[in-house]
């Protein structure tokens, strides 16, 4: 079976539109080089697996997505918000999120 990385590239550009990342954020935080993710995405560059499973940590997915297009089960619309929001916090903000949630979560409601 051939690979299709045109495609894998299309996967993985998905997945990050879908979480409203930049590919700059992205290549940081996967320790990938300047314009980097840009070939991936295009296909003109082919990923290792090492990179692959970077990216699929970074976006909070397994490697099955982009590889084979295997999602992983659909999520709660609202999880998925919220999960958008704390990834675009600094570590002060988190904290507080944290904090916050803990005093919900001792809540009997």
């Amino acid at each position: 079976m051939a690979m299709d990385y045109q495609l894998i590239g299309q996967r993985i550009a998905a997945r990050r539109r879908q979480l409203q990342l930049k590919q700059s954020e992205v290549e940081e935080r996967a320790d990938l080089g300047y314009k980097y993710l840009s070939n991936i995405e295009r296909g003109v560059s082919i990923p290792s697996i090492e990179v692959i499973m970077r990216l699929a940590k970074v976006l909070h997915t397994t490697p099955d997505e982009f590889l084979v297009g295997a999602e992983l089960l659909p999520q709660n619309e609202r999880w998925h918000s919220v999960a958008q929001k704390l990834q675009r916090m600094d570590e002060k903000h988190l904290m507080l999120a944290e904090a916050l949630i803990d005093v919900v979560a001792l809540q009997n409601m």
